[in-house]
């Protein structure tokens, strides 16, 4: 009963971490909400993100969009786009995003 209860308390620890880590590049990545906000920027491609939504139960939804949008912010980063924007809703643990090249100064 004891190594149960370990198991338990240990997947629960586990399931409220944030596992993605924004890097150098993904910093300079702003995430907006709307299309609107880019309508004068540069669409240099699509981010499809995916992570863990469930670890014994449904992890929460807050920390999920949140690493979502953390691993598309990295990969707009390397793509050379300042800016990113939610493309679909959350399904399965997964998220696409439009990126864009909003400012020059990259």
């Amino acid at each position: 009963m004891k190594k149960i209860l370990i198991a338990i308390c240990g997947g629960l620890l586990m399931a409220s971490c944030t596992w993605v880590k924004v890097t150098t590049r993904g910093e300079g990545v702003r995430l907006v909400q709307s299309v609107k906000a880019v309508e004068s920027c540069k669409k240099i491609g699509m981010a499809n993100t995916k992570v863990v939504d469930r670890f014994i139960f449904h992890r929460d939804a807050d920390k999920v969009a949140n690493e979502l949008a953390d691993l598309a912010r990295n990969e707009a980063g390397l793509m050379g786009g300042d800016t990113i924007v939610p493309a679909s809703e959350i399904i399965d643990g997964r998220r696409s995003f439009g990126v864009y090249r909003c400012f020059q100064s990259r």
